[in-house]
Parts: structure tokens; sequence; C-alpha cells
């Protein structure tokens, strides 16, 4: 009777462990480098677990606000945002998709498309989408024009952005009274630390004065604001639903940008990061060492290819990038 009631019990933990495992609570198991520029790791950096898009997406069930970061243009970045969008969606229908990749002045331009009053051309041209919109972001917006659900375009107006970079925060006060509305109160609030993280990245770049290097933060600044009020405004706007946020990770990594501003502007909401990290080339470098903080959740990716190997070539790019940009006055917008 002793030796049945060991068996029994034995079996009745290997029955409960596979129920576990369908809840997405399983042992630990060993990341593994991507194999392809389209594959992601999903791993808690809590505990260095492995997890499934349905695991991570049950995760995140009481989140207010998911934030999904990307490196512009990578495969699998784009494929794991479209897999969280659909998974957050299983579970709660009410969802609202937020996205750096619109300004805000463009909001009726994508209203249109939602509502099939315009083309998919014509939301390219009339919204300035990027020109990875195709390959990257349609299945983002196909999946809430689907299930008719709000996309909300968040960045501040890129001309705005451009000329606070040119010419400094002055040059909001010449706006006409309905753009400056649109701004978030208080554009240029900050946070510590984001400043010496964006120094750092711009070390070594185009070459700049000290007051062009401030007022390009300033313009940084303008865009985490607008994007942290915009996402606010969204909470307000649809109660009840969950925000979910794609950005360039910079804005949103190790809990800086717009999710510092998010957390000063409104403490009590809830926020969550999903962030890429390049798998570590040394064989031998466990993938989360120096990477914990830098989300809530991580997906480690292959790295994109270099575009130069040229400096010289590089250098030339980033001076006619530059040189475009500076073809614009910024005294026509403030008419």
């Amino acid at each position: 009777m002793k030796k049945l009631f060991i068996v029994t019990f034995a079996l009745l933990i290997v029955a409960l462990s596979g129920c576990s495992g369908l809840a997405g609570i399983r042992p630990q198991e060993p990341a593994e480098r991507p194999q392809t520029l389209y594959q992601a790791q999903v791993i808690d950096p809590a505990n260095g677990t492995r997890l499934s898009i349905d695991a991570l997406a049950r995760k995140l069930s009481g989140v207010q606000v998911v934030v999904v970061g990307e490196y512009h243009g990578h495969p699998a970045a784009h494929l794991l945002q479209s897999q969280v969008q659909a998974a957050l969606y299983r579970q709660n229908p009410l969802q609202v998709l937020s996205m750096e990749q619109f300004n805000l002045d463009t909001q009726n331009a994508v209203n249109a498309y939602l509502n099939n009053t315009t083309g998919e051309a014509e939301l390219i041209e009339d919204a300035d989408a990027w020109d990875n919109y195709r390959a990257s972001y349609r299945p983002l917006v196909e999946f809430a024009r689907l299930h008719n659900l709000p996309v909300i375009a968040a960045n501040a107006p890129a001309h705005i952005v451009r000329c606070v970079g040119r010419t400094g925060p002055d040059y909001l006060s010449g706006l006409p009274a309905k753009a400056l509305a649109e701004l978030p109160g208080n554009p240029f609030m900050d946070t510590p630390g984001y400043r010496k993280k964006f120094d750092a990245a711009l070390a070594g770049g185009h070459s700049t004065t000290e007051a062009r290097m401030d007022n390009t933060y300033k313009a940084q600044l303008l865009r985490d604001n607008t994007m942290a009020s915009r996402i606010l405004q969204a909470l307000e706007a649809y109660p009840g639903h969950q925000i979910v946020h794609t950005t360039g990770t910079f804005h949103s990594q190790a809990h800086l940008g717009t999710v510092a501003l998010l957390h000063k502007r409104a403490p009590e909401v809830s926020v969550a990061v999903i962030s890429p990290v390049v798998w570590p080339p040394e064989a031998d470098k466990p993938p989360l060492a120096g990477n914990r903080n830098k989300g809530d959740f991580l997906f480690f990716v292959q790295p994109l290819p270099e575009e130069y190997l040229s400096e010289e070539r590089r250098k030339k790019a980033m001076t006619a990038r530059f040189r475009q940009s500076a073809k614009d006055t910024c005294q026509e917008d403030s008419r």
C-alpha cells in the first residue's frame, strides 16, 4: 500500500508539472543564439528564463502600457512586435496601438485609413510614413484595422522637432496657437541619466557645437515628452484599454526617455518595457551580462549588417544627411 502511494504521488507530480508547462511555468531553459535575422529569443532577465510569446503576454496581462522597443528596420524586432500585439489582443481585445512612427499632426490621415476612406498609398503619402512602412509597420496597422482598434500617431511633428534641433526651444514660441496646443505641457521635461546616455550615443558622430548639441537634445526631449503625453491621453480616452507602444529602443531602454517621462507625468500608470539586445559575439559571454537592466523583458537578436566599413563614406553620408536638413530655414513653419 505504501509503494502504491509513492507511485501515485510521483504520477501526480508529473501530471502537475505538465499542467504547469501549459500555464507557462516551465523549468528554466538555456538561452540559444538566434539563427536567422527573423528570430528573437525572449528572456525574463529576472531569472534568465526563456519565454514563449504567449507566456510573455500572460506576464503582461495586467500592465496598462506595454512598450516594445526596436532596432529600426530589424526584421526580428518588427516580427516580435506583431506577435506581441496579437498575443495581448487574444487576452484583452480592449487594445490601443500607439506608434512613434507616425507624428501627431498626421492623426487625421491615420484615422482616414482606419475608417477605409483612403487606401494604403494615400496613408503613406498623407501621413508621411517611414520608408520601411510596408516591410515593418504594415502588419501592426493592418491588425489594428482588422479589429477596429485605435492607432495613435504619437510622435511630435517632424518639422517642429527639426527646427527645435536647429534653432533651440524658443522656436515653439513662434508656433500658431493650434500647433502649440497639441504639444505637451512642459515639452522639455527631463529625467536623470538621459542626457549622459544621449551624449554617449552621439560621441564620435557628426561634429557640432555645444549649443547645437543642446538644441538637438531638446528636440529629443520634445519627442519623448510628446509620446508620453499622447500615451496618457490614449489611456484617458480609452479607459480599460491596454496601450501597446512601438518605438526605437533608445526612447525606452532601461526605462529612460519616453518611459521615464511616463513615470514622471503619471507615476500611478503601470508600464512594462520589452527591449531588443544583440546577442553577444563572444561565444563564451553570457547573453544577460550587462543587459539585465535594459528592460523588464529582453529579446535577443542577431546584429544587423554594418552600414559602412569605410569611415570616409560614413562621414560623407552623415554630412549629406545634415546638409539636407539644413536646407529648411524654419521660418515658414512658424507663420
